[in-house]
């Protein structure tokens, strides 16, 4: 056959009719967009949530005096004043309370750390009698109100001469930051390689030496993020402070005590002035918290 017939041949011949594709369904794609867009929404409404009030006690304690009496407060700033503020921090007291808050919140990071983190080890790398009633137990004792420990801790304190002392606050805050500080760090070693631990047992270290060398480091970013819990637990607490102490109070007891017979300003700089430290805190914190729950080791 020449090459003249077999082009005409293949003229000749039907044009291939291309198949139809299937319609592909862009429903999941849709409802995953809606998944996303839902939830970017409702970040937002959560960071409002949280924000706005900050705003707001921000925006009054930085308001002068005639600013706050306006009616209806205005959303917007208007006026810059340190007048509040300056008002706040003469007053008797509010010094020498933020320096005790900053004491405690210190040695009660100190305190915890030094006996939740070997019981956290413990609890994660050893298994003995009591091994998961232990755990319970933590969350119980969690569970106690304030209110249960601050009244027989005070009358301890008053027969040893403890009482109205930061010392005392210390002792309360440690004793309710330690099921916390137990628990949290015993599931950050959870996440911790056994193999690097035996690795360095098998190169020299004793078991304090592969502790300290090894699981301590990997394990330091975790540890780091509990102690959030343990701060901000210690600057917030009220309550016990307010019972064990007369004349030696942290800031947020001494803000409560004086709060019936204070002006207005005084209350609203008071407020923002409690919540700073532990949002600068969280803040300094924060690239830590995703090792927390042990998830991530970096």
């Amino acid at each position: 056959m020449t090459s003249a017939e077999t082009s005409a041949e293949t003229s000749a011949r039907p044009a291939a009719v291309p198949r139809p594709q299937p319609a592909v369904d862009t429903a999941p794609l849709r409802a995953l967009r809606r998944r996303r867009a839902l939830l970017q929404v409702a970040c937002w409404v959560v960071t409002a949530f949280m924000v706005v009030p900050v705003y707001l006690i921000a925006l009054a304690a930085f308001s002068s005096r005639s600013a706050l009496n306006e009616f209806p407060l205005r959303f917007l700033p208007t006026s810059f004043s340190t007048e509040t503020m300056s008002t706040f921090l003469s007053s008797t007291g509010v010094l020498a309370g933020l320096i005790n808050s900053i004491m405690v919140g210190l040695l009660t990071l100190v305190v915890s750390f030094l006996i939740g983190v070997p019981a956290g080890y413990a609890i994660a790398r050893f298994a003995f009698r009591g091994h998961d009633q232990y755990q319970l137990f933590l969350l119980f004792t969690r569970a106690l109100p304030i209110v249960v420990l601050s009244v027989p801790l005070a009358q301890l304190f008053l027969s040893t001469g403890v009482y109205d002392t930061p010392l005392a606050v210390t002792l309360l805050h440690s004793a309710l930051a330690l099921p916390t500080t137990i628990l949290l760090t015993s599931a950050v070693f959870l996440a911790v390689p056994v193999d690097a631990e035996e690795a360095a047992r098998i190169f020299g270290c004793t078991p304090v030496g592969a502790f300290t060398r090894v699981v301590l480091p990997l394990a330091l970013p975790g540890i780091a993020a509990a102690s959030i819990f343990t701060f901000v637990m210690s600057w917030n607490e009220v309550l016990g402070a307010t019972i064990l102490t007369l004349n030696q109070r942290t800031l947020p007891a001494q803000v409560l005590s004086s709060l019936s017979d204070s002006p207005l300003a005084f209350r609203f700089a008071g407020g923002f002035f409690l919540i700073i430290p532990a949002i600068v805190f969280i803040a300094v914190m924060r690239r830590y918290l995703l090792n927390m729950w042990g998830t991530t080791i970096r």
